[in-house]
């Protein structure tokens, strides 16, 4: 039956290729991306799956859906879409919604023999506010078995783990007066928020080493003769697990409220961007799933990465057995996030792995719906390690 997998990608494959190549010729920023998920939308209709737009209060996530007249488990494939600022896609988005919809279209072709569902979701504004944190929220994978996802990089990788992140923003509000006639009039809000990266930077020998806690200030005053009456600072902290993350946070908050004492100026405390959960990578899932990409691909695939970025596939993993693997572009020296490597996406290699990638999904997702023991070791382990990160 894999082989006929093989002979149903090349019907679709100009589809898929055309329509990589586009979003990569036609860059969207997250949320934005009214043009790219149609483009993925049109596809997915065409061969019969049924849509939900607009999911999750996003405008440009969507639900595609195709059901068997059997029943069986439903596996669910992530889109990806968005596009970075000045680079365009140099994450690869391009290619990640184009094999996730090709796997969905190729698995579905053989849905009525072997039963089952397929999920096609379109989520959104990754780099910045990823609508998979509020998809895991609101149920939108409670009907889904197993969740995949695909990303293109330098070599391929297997499934491994990522940081738990928080986007925090500390805004001190003081009083402005002249910085040289009246200084002891105002209430400096600027060195609130230098005293909050002192503190920050002093707290650094007492957490894990693996912690990360990095920030930018936002604003900080307009003129140097005028004390600052308004001064913010943004800051991602991260951890390998949420448990962590949480008091790790908890230690910054009180080193913020000590620093808005110091000068008196008063604190406000909000996220500026979703919160992204560490990824739980199920391993019996990712083994299928390597299996597969070994099958149709002569690249070596290494093992998992040490976790250093945050993604908002961590919170689906916390809901529903997933996995994210890499799939190489054959260029161990590629750094995401340049144009060098939103290029490399549209080139023979970028075309090799579009048809490995989207190959190797539809093969893991059709083991899941013809192996009922592989389904509940899947399962099995997803309970496990769920059980622990919440004990």
């Amino acid at each position: 039956m894999k082989a006929q997998l093989k002979e149903a990608f090349q019907v679709i494959e100009p589809e898929l290729w055309e329509t990589a190549n586009y979003l990569y010729a036609h860059p969207e920023l997250g949320d934005q991306e009214f043009e790219s998920s149609k483009r993925l939308i049109n596809i997915l209709k065409k061969h019969g799956f049924q849509m939900e737009t607009g999911i999750a209060d996003r405008p440009t996530a969507f639900k595609a859906t195709f059901s068997s007249e059997k029943p069986g488990p439903t596996i669910g494939y992530l889109a990806e879409y968005d596009a970075l600022p000045g680079i365009g896609h140099g994450c690869g988005h391009n290619l990640i919604g184009t094999m996730s919809a090709g796997a969905g279209v190729l698995l579905s072709k053989f849905l009525q023999d072997i039963g089952g569902s397929v999920v096609v979701l379109g989520t959104p504004a990754e780099e910045t506010n990823g609508a998979k944190v509020p998809m895991s929220e609101q149920g939108i994978f409670d009907d889904i078995d197993v969740a995949m996802i695909l990303h293109p990089n330098g070599n391929s990788y297997q499934s491994g783990k990522s940081l738990a992140m928080d986007a925090i923003q500390f805004a001190y509000t003081g009083k402005s007066a002249h910085a040289a006639a009246a200084p002891e009039k105002g209430i400096n809000a600027l060195d609130s928020v230098i005293q909050l990266f002192n503190g920050i930077n002093a707290l650094r020998q007492h957490i894990p080493s693996s912690v990360r806690i990095h920030g930018v200030i936002s604003e900080g005053g307009k003129a140097a003769n005028v004390v600052p009456d308004y001064a913010e600072a943004q800051f991602y902290v991260r951890a390998e697990e949420r448990k962590v993350l949480d008091e790790v946070v908890k230690k910054v908050v009180a080193i913020a409220e000590g620093a808005g004492q110091m000068t008196g100026a008063k604190l406000a405390i909000s996220n500026y961007e979703l919160s992204y959960d560490n990824m739980i990578t199920n391993r019996t899932l990712s083994d299928a799933f390597t299996a597969n990409l070994q099958q149709v691909s002569e690249l070596p695939i290494l093992p998992a990465r040490e976790a250093t970025g945050s993604i908002d596939m961590g919170n689906v993993s916390h809901v529903v057995p997933a996995i994210h693997p890499y799939i190489g572009l054959n260029d161990s020296g590629l750094v995401a996030h340049t144009k060098e490597f939103a290029d490399k996406t549209i080139s023979k290699e970028g075309h090799e792995a579009l048809i490995s990638g989207a190959l190797a999904l539809a093969g893991t997702g059709f083991d899941v719906l013809t192996n009922k023991d592989l389904l509940e070791k899947i399962k099995a382990e997803f309970a496990k390690k769920v059980s622990v990160v919440t004990a």
